[in-house]
């Protein structure tokens, strides 16, 4: 892809990060992962509900959001959840965030997201072919679960926009949902089911080994924290860096920015003002249950993902407005279990572990993927929302082209970084 090797510095070692790393490498340039946890792959590379959910192109803020929200809030039966002392800092991102739940934007949003995880099966199997990794890649259906048709046509208008991407389903009435897996009780009434679709065995290891992959390859693996940029005549020179010995600056040629949900702070120092939240999200893993669903499940009514994992089954999902700092809550995991017992009555398991960790939640819910306007050589890729590790491969992709002075296959404009110049 380039006649011209650079040194890349890739601030992030999770799914975005290290897919940057691997498609980097592959187009001949030197690597340098820098990552201030112990290990790649943490955060929400490790917490996610390891579906790769090609068909997830409909973002929360849909019609009719602004009305259910605040009953939401107050109630401890639904997804939704909020620590009050946040509201004040939360308000003018929230304010921006409801004003994209009209029609128009939904299908906007719907088509930047197919984008990028529209082919996210084949995206994965051809970032991992090689690496070891692909051993965690598992293609699946991917089903979406309700009480009854009923409940199914009110979320009429998303699949609707589905459908007008391309996405096929079968819809199993009680009797065929029975046959098709006979572990969901009765209060599953109607499933809709997405085939193509993929989930990752266990998503921590699965990025991890991706990592490792890299490194045998020559990829340097840092442990620091990114603390700003250096730059002259407007070019990216290297990263300033924190770390246990001290202040240092790594050369490179180009920089990749990808932290997720702490990305806000850096972007500040290339000029960009993003209005980039938290999204808390929750997992609860039980380990050896004695029953295994046969396919991952979206419960429609609690937003939360069933899903198949190597020796367990993990109830990954809820939203919650708390900031990066606050502790984790009970109550959401205490959703999760009684969501749990209504859909898979008499399940037992051996032990739990509980998890929680932070998505990157843009206003308009679109990832930034590019590079900034008026620093050459400085580039984003994070801002998934509940999509990154679905859409992590083509954003990797996509990132390494353009570091070599390529042009991806697709329009890139609805994920420009120049919507955050001010």
């Amino acid at each position: 892809m380039t006649d011209t090797p650079k040194t890349i510095a890739i601030i992030g070692a999770g799914i975005n990060g290290v897919a940057t790393a691997i498609w980097a490498q592959r187009a001949g340039h030197k690597v340098i992962l820098i990552e201030r946890e112990e290990q790649a792959g943490e955060g929400a590379s490790f917490g996610n509900g390891g579906v790769l959910a090609a068909c997830s192109v409909v973002p929360v803020t849909v019609p009719g959001l602004l009305r259910k929200a605040p009953k939401m809030l107050f109630s401890p039966s639904q997804p939704l959840f909020l620590k009050w002392s946040y509201l004040p800092r939360l308000a003018p991102w929230l304010m921006k965030y409801l004003s994209h739940a009209n029609a128009g934007e939904v299908r906007r949003i719907a088509r930047a997201l197919h984008g990028i995880i529209g082919d996210s099966l084949q995206d994965h199997l051809a970032l991992a072919r090689g690496t070891g990794a692909e051993d965690f890649i598992r293609p699946a259906d991917y089903l979406f679960l309700y009480r009854d048709r009923a409940h199914y046509e009110g979320d009429a208008f998303g699949w609707g926009i589905r459908r007008d991407m391309g996405f096929e389903w079968d819809e199993l009435e009680r009797p065929a949902l029975t046959e098709y897996d006979p572990t969901l009780s009765d209060a599953v009434g109607f499933a809709a089911r997405v085939g193509d679709h993929g989930r990752i065995s266990d998503p921590g290891r699965y990025v991890k080994a991706l990592a490792a992959h890299a490194v045998a390859n020559g990829a340097e693996m840092i442990r620091a924290t990114a603390t700003d940029f250096a730059r002259e005549n407007g070019r990216i020179t290297g990263v300033r860096v924190s770390t246990s010995s001290g202040e240092d600056t790594i050369a490179c040629d180009a920089a990749v920015l990808a932290t997720g949900a702490w990305s806000k702070a850096l972007g500040e120092k290339l000029g960009l003002r993003i209005p980039l939240e938290t999204e808390r999200g929750y997992h609860l893993e039980l380990w050896e249950p004695s029953a295994m669903p046969r396919s991952p499940g979206m419960v429609a009514s609690g937003k939360f993902v069933m899903t198949p994992m190597e020796g367990r089954l993990r109830l990954a999902g809820i939203v919650e407005f708390g900031g990066l700092d606050a502790p984790a809550s009970a109550a959401p995991i205490a959703l999760l279990k009684r969501q749990l017992a209504e859909i898979l009555p008499g399940l037992t398991w051996a032990h739990e572990q509980e998890w929680m960790g932070h998505r990157p939640a843009p206003a308009d819910s679109i990832p930034a993927i590019g590079e900034v306007p008026g620093i050459k050589g400085a580039f984003l890729g994070f801002g998934h929302h509940h999509v990154g590790l679905t859409g992590g491969p083509k954003t990797g992709q996509i990132l390494a082209r353009l570091i070599s002075g390529g042009k991806p296959n697709i329009d890139l404009e609805p994920y420009s970084p120049a919507r955050f110049v001010y």
